[in-house]
């Protein structure tokens, strides 16, 4: 079967490019936009080009790869080998590595400021935080977590960088200083009883965090400090240290958070559930919890806030929820497994790496009719685990 595949892909490949004309998006010369997807079992990374749909390159990394990051300012891609206590730094305008950075032992996510001068990894080998200078491309700092860190998130206001501590189940909230002779991260507070904590997601004006306590079939939501210069601080004092706000019931092994652009509401996958929780961040409430298939695990919404996708690990499918209506109205077959998820940067396209199969599923949003279908297969590597998709104008 998989002989088949390999030999029928060319077709397809034609056949994408030879109706692209008439049904994809019409890009100028110098556009260029890539996915990267981290391969765990290969040491490797996978290069697909979004423009012409193929395999554009296979890179050789660390030992491991697991998390993976773009770069919002400068046109780099950073990958975190989990098996070699390093950052691969990748050059997406070449697609080549362009440097190594060595950080402390089992880096497992990568999350980069807003302004593209630091990443930080969870190194959940060392129970440590890596800070890195990326004009330096070296570690600057290393501080101290919980036991087991494996998700690290950066505030859109750059004023916080919040890791989730999944042995110790707790959430350490750390205040970012570019001052020398500041250290560039400073414990800030730290928030228990999160048994498993596992995902973190902060809301647009970085006022809150939510998180994943996946061991107790609960979210978490914490207040995190309005700076004293801004209207809040100065309104209340109070307002100026972090706090928790609620502990919200939801399904069974809430893993991942999906936010809304405008910030209004997270939705919550309950991988044993086979449901979905939305909550609202302003009222730090659940609206409610539907089902949604098989072990769901990530999902994306789309930039006007009215449709997830979520992918459905158990069933080998994605499920397409509508915000507006609340309630699924769709479901698209994806390969085996599908985890990680990614929009291409028009949202014309989904993909969804798939865990079993070694490849992704790219989903147009908008096929014939109008409806979302299944376009074609690409080839990644075994156990791929993260996408994310870098787009650009070449010079």
């Amino acid at each position: 079967m998989k002989s088949l595949f390999r030999a029928a892909l060319p077709v397809l490949l034609v056949f994408a490019a030879g109706c692209r004309r008439g049904a994809f998006p019409e890009y100028p010369a110098n556009y260029r936009e890539f996915a990267y997807i981290s391969n765990g079992a290969a040491n490797t990374v996978t290069v697909l080009d979004l423009v012409y749909l193929r395999q554009d390159k296979v890179l050789q990394v660390g030992r491991s790869p697991s998390g993976i990051a773009v770069n919002p300012v400068r046109n780099e891609v950073y990958v975190v080998n989990a098996g070699s206590g390093t950052v691969t730094v990748i050059n997406t305008e070449l697609n080549r590595i362009e440097a190594t950075i060595g950080v402390q032992r089992e880096p497992y996510s990568i999350a980069v400021s807003p302004d593209g001068k630091r990443a930080y990894t969870a190194n959940s080998g060392s129970n440590t935080v890596s800070v890195i200078d990326l004009d330096t491309r070296r570690q600057i700092a290393a501080v101290g977590t919980g036991e087991k860190p494996g998700v690290v998130t950066v505030a859109p206001d750059n004023r916080a960088v919040v890791v989730t501590n999944r042995a110790s189940g707790s959430v350490s909230v750390y205040a970012v200083s570019v001052e020398k002779p500041q250290p560039p991260l400073k414990l800030r507070s730290t928030w228990g009883n999160c048994p498993g904590a596992t995902d973190a997601a902060i809301i647009k004006d970085s006022t809150k965090v939510f998180v994943t306590c996946s061991a107790n079939k609960q979210v978490m939501a914490v207040w995190l400090s309005a700076d004293p210069n801004e209207w809040r601080g100065k309104q209340d004092p109070s307002l100026q240290h972090d706090a928790l706000l609620a502990m919200l019931n939801v399904g069974e092994m809430p893993l991942q958070l999906t936010l809304k652009p405008d910030g209004g509401e997270v939705f919550v996958s309950n991988f044993e559930s086979n449901t979905i929780s939305e909550i609202s961040t302003w009222t730090n409430e659940v609206s409610g919890t539907y089902a949604i298939g098989t072990h769901p695990t990530h999902g994306v919404i789309s930039r006007d806030n009215s449709s997830l996708w979520i992918s459905n690990f158990g069933a080998d499918n994605l499920s397409l929820y509508s915000i507006d209506d609340g309630k699924r109205i769709n479901s698209i077959r994806a390969g085996s497994a599908p985890d990680a998820l990614a929009f291409s940067a028009d949202e014309h396209l989904l993909l969804a790496a798939n865990a079993k199969s070694g490849d992704v599923a790219v989903i147009r949003t908008a096929g014939r009719n109008g409806q979302p279908e299944l376009f074609t297969m690409l080839p990644a590597g075994p156990q791929p685990n993260a996408i994310a998709v870098k787009a650009f104008n070449a010079r």
